[in-house]
């Protein structure tokens, strides 16, 4: 492959005009060319798809409720038709799990799709661009517009940018909050201007690092702010499919005439156009080898395709391969069957075990809870009848989206009977705090306390069944 360029340290003049080499670059905006093609599509179609959701899902209503809200204050989460409590954060944590090792699968068979296509990052910064380049123009224009002189033309072209960004980034930063406060709830305080401080500060919060990250830093957070571009290569190997330049068939570079045998020049198929760098949103050329700045975006896979087209070449001289196809070890039609090697089938393992074992768990929930305590002011008391009786406090939650009737019955003693509270109907998500009495002959208890198991079970759902245990005082 190909060597790297030497990094051009800059040159700065000391106080005394003398010369010395500075560690610092400053920044230079890149200004990406447009371009089109197969993954450029699929890019576009990915930012689409990710926003609807984003920004479409906060105005679903499910079971007459929002479909995906994270209540903090109610302590619950919806999700559809699933409501997970605080005391199943367990689910949550296994979906941070899966979504790790989802994406180390992800990353030792295709390198950073996730960057280049779906990443928070990317999808934004697109949208910023696509704003830009309406209202300042291409990537040529918009280098004029930087270097002419503060006038009327560039106030208004840069102003009216900042204006449609800062009013996505808004809308971006309401939708946010709108999955913690409900989304109709906080339409409604906009309209009014009453927004709590808590949703005013995310609000804006969110909105100004949308606006910094997409429309100024851009390419600088895949760059140093992204721990992912860092810790990228531990997870590739020589059979990830990477974005690589051909240098065997691209070598030597040089300009040429469309009619001209390359060959006998001794020139390979790459015209050294330079596209491929200027479509580039990280600045980097992909020709000097794989490197860390490149987010995956194909971008210049879609470019050099279109120089070869031109030229008559074929297609691929910048594609998706692998190190050993690149090297010769295997051809490029072999590389389906490299995907499934040890390393990719050990994470295809781990995830499949992870997702059964969390659907299962996730059906087998019975969304009811039950805690029962002793009544202290009575802990034993003698009937009208001669029977002993017991007082408890049960305290039930319902977690299911839908209201339950629930019978309660006490088992562990001969003749034990539920007096009082042996019915409690409880709404959707509700809490009922009941209290129970029990019942005992006085002969059958053989020792000061004996142990009693509570059973509550749905009279409407026979899945629904909780035990919780408790002792009987004489």
């Amino acid at each position: 492959m190909s060597e790297h360029k030497p990094v051009d340290i800059p040159i700065i003049k000391n106080a005394g005009g003398e010369t010395e080499q500075s560690l610092y670059a400053v920044h230079e905006k890149i200004y990406p060319r447009a371009v089109s093609g197969v993954f450029n599509y699929w890019r576009v179609a990915l930012v689409v798809f990710t926003q609807l959701i984003f920004y479409g899902l906060p105005w679903i209503t499910w079971n007459d409720r929002q479909a995906v809200l994270f209540d903090l204050g109610a302590r619950k989460f919806f999700l559809f038709d699933w409501v997970f409590w605080p005391q199943d954060f367990i689910w949550f944590a296994v979906i941070l799990i899966l979504s790790a090792l989802g994406l180390f699968l992800f990353t030792a068979i295709a390198g950073r799709l996730w960057c280049g296509y779906a990443c928070p990052q990317t999808v934004y910064t697109e949208l910023f661009m696509w704003i830009e380049n309406w209202i300042e123009g291409d990537y040529k224009q918009q280098k004029k517009l930087n270097d002419m002189p503060w006038n009327g033309q560039k106030i208004l072209r840069r102003g009216g940018k900042h204006v449609v960004w800062v009013l996505l980034s808004l809308w971006t930063g309401f939708t946010f909050v709108a999955y913690f406060t409900p989304a109709t709830v906080l339409w409604q305080e906009m309209r009014e201007l009453s927004f709590g401080p808590w949703e005013t500060f995310w609000i804006f919060f969110y909105a100004f690092a949308t606006w910094g990250f997409a429309g100024f830093m851009r390419e600088q957070v895949c760059k140093y702010m992204c721990p992912y571009a860092r810790f990228q290569s531990v997870m590739f190997d020589t059979d990830t499919l990477i974005i690589t330049y051909d240098y065997k068939r691209g070598e030597s570079r040089g300009a040429r005439k469309k009619t001209v045998d390359h060959k006998a020049l001794g020139l390979g198929d790459c015209v050294d156009c330079g596209i491929c760098v200027q479509v580039c949103p990280t600045g980097i050329d992909i020709r000097n080898g794989l490197q860390y700045m490149c987010i995956g975006c194909a971008a210049c896979i879609d470019a050099c395709d279109q120089v070869m087209d031109k030229m008559g070449y074929p297609k691929g001289l910048i594609r998706y391969s692998t190190q050993n196809a690149i090297d010769g070890q295997y051809p490029d039609k072999d590389i389906p069957k490299h995907v499934f090697r040890p390393r990719t089938l050990f994470y295809i393992a781990v995830v499949g075990v992870i997702t059964i074992a969390f659907f299962y768990t996730l059906a087998m929930r019975i969304p009811m809870r039950a805690d029962i305590l002793r009544d202290r002011l009575t802990l034993s008391r003698e009937a009208a009848n001669g029977q002993i009786e017991n007082l408890y406090q049960l305290r039930i939650i319902n977690m299911d989206g839908q209201p339950h009737r629930y019978s309660i019955a006490a088992s562990g003693i001969d003749g034990l009977r539920v007096v009082t509270g042996d019915r409690v109907e409880i709404p959707a998500l509700g809490t009922v705090n009941l209290n129970v009495v029990l019942s005992a002959d006085r002969m059958v208890l053989k020792r000061p306390s004996q142990p009693v198991m509570f059973t509550i079970k749905a009279e409407d759902d026979a899945r629904i069944v909780r035990e919780a245990k408790s002792s009987f005082l004489k």
